[in-house]
Order: structure tokens, then C-alpha cells, then sequence
């Protein structure tokens, strides 16, 4: 089993040394530059990112004990409602985890990136957007980052190409635009929490009496 895994990976790495011979100088310095970049505006949403993962965990189990405590359909709207909540944290859990570990090698991301743009249709206008992305960063990096791409012409051949870089398909279509949505509504899940267990706590006591 641990051979097809190896067999596996040693594949894909030789197919993206193949394709990183194809990308041109210009746009192999370009993607570095963005790598860079990209990496270090990662690592500074580190740690606030990591708060938007753990804040509603407490807030899930309390009101998971208050619904498992419940009778009849409470129980199981209850029960729905905090299934719901814990799949978009695990979700938002997962792609964060996927994103760090895809900046931990900013070489080898800035080379896929490089393959990204080669792979486009039109590599000058996709080499212009992470140029953009090297001149900024920050917070609302991949806002920006999101925003740049939908001015190219991104085609289902393309996505299909870039899918199989496990670090650059993260910061390209249509995986860039999950992660936002994701993180959306992890930032959402926060007061939504609250409300239900403040929900589920008033519900709860008005069956004691």
C-alpha cells in the first residue's frame, strides 16, 4: 500500500519537473516572488485564523449536550442544526491545514505557480496577476488574489490542469473561491453559535418548569 502511495507521489512530482522546464524565466521569478509572498501572508492569518477555527467548538458542544438532553423533534432539529455548524468548522478546519502545509515549501509552490500560468491560455495576463499578488499581500490577500483571476479567461481544461498541483491549485480557481466561501462562513458561525445556544439554553429551561 505504501508503494502505490510512493508510486503515486513519484508520479506527480515527475510530471510537475516536466512541466517546470516549460515555464519560461520571466514568469518562473514572477511565481516566486508571488510564493513568497502568498507564504508569508499565510503565516501572518495564522493565528487569527486559527481563533475563527476554535471560538464555536465550545459553543457546539454545549448546545450538542442540550440537544442530546432534549425530547422528540427538538432533539432532532437540534441535533441537525449542530451537525451543520461542526461540518462547516471541520471544512474550514481541513482547508486551513491544506493551505499552510501548501506554503510550507515556498519554493516549490512559487515552481507550480509558475506551471499555472503556463498551462493558461494567456500567460501574459496570468503572469500579470501574480505580479499583482507579489506588490501586495496582507490580510486581504486572497480577496485580491480571487479578484485578479476573474478578469482572466479561465477555461474547464485549465482547472482540470492546475487541479493536480497540490500547492497551487489552493490560490487558483475554482479552490481559492471555496476557501473564501469557507472562511465566510466560518466568521458567520461565530454569532450564528451563540444565537443557537443561547436558543437551545432558553428552550431547555422553559421545559423545567
Amino acid at each position: 500500500m505504501q508503494d502505490g502511495i510512493g508510486d503515486i507521489g513519484g508520479q506527480i512530482n515527475g510530471g510537475i519537473d516536466r512541466l517546470a522546464g516549460q515555464v519560461d524565466g520571466q514568469t518562473n521569478q514572477v511565481a516566486q516572488h508571488a510564493a513568497r509572498v502568498l507564504a508569508l501572508a499565510v503565516r501572518l492569518l495564522r493565528w487569527p485564523t486559527l481563533g475563527l477555527l476554535c471560538t464555536p467548538i465550545p459553543l457546539e458542544l454545549v448546545t450538542l449536550g442540550l440537544a442530546v438532553t432534549a425530547e422528540g423533534w427538538v432533539r432532532v432539529v437540534g441535533l441537525l442544526v449542530v451537525a451543520l455548524l461542526v461540518a462547516v468548522t471541520v471544512a474550514f478546519g481541513v482547508r486551513r491545514h491544506r493551505i499552510l502545509k501548501a506554503v510550507s515549501e515556498p519554493s516549490a509552490l512559487g515552481t507550480e505557480l509558475g506551471i499555472a500560468v503556463s498551462l493558461s491560455e494567456r500567460v501574459d495576463d496570468a503572469r500579470d496577476v501574480l505580479g499583482e499578488v507579489a506588490g501586495g499581500g496582507g490580510r486581504q490577500v486572497f480577496r485580491r488574489l480571487r479578484g485578479l483571476w476573474h478578469g482572466i479567461s479561465i477555461t474547464g481544461r485549465w482547472i482540470e490542469e492546475v487541479g493536480d498541483l497540490p500547492r497551487a491549485r489552493y490560490f487558483v480557481p475554482p479552490k481559492i473561491g471555496t476557501t473564501i466561501t469557507l472562511t465566510l462562513a466560518a466568521a458567520w458561525l461565530i454569532p450564528v453559535s451563540i444565537v443557537v445556544t443561547f436558543l437551545a439554553g432558553i428552550g431547555t429551561i422553559a421545559r423545567a418548569f
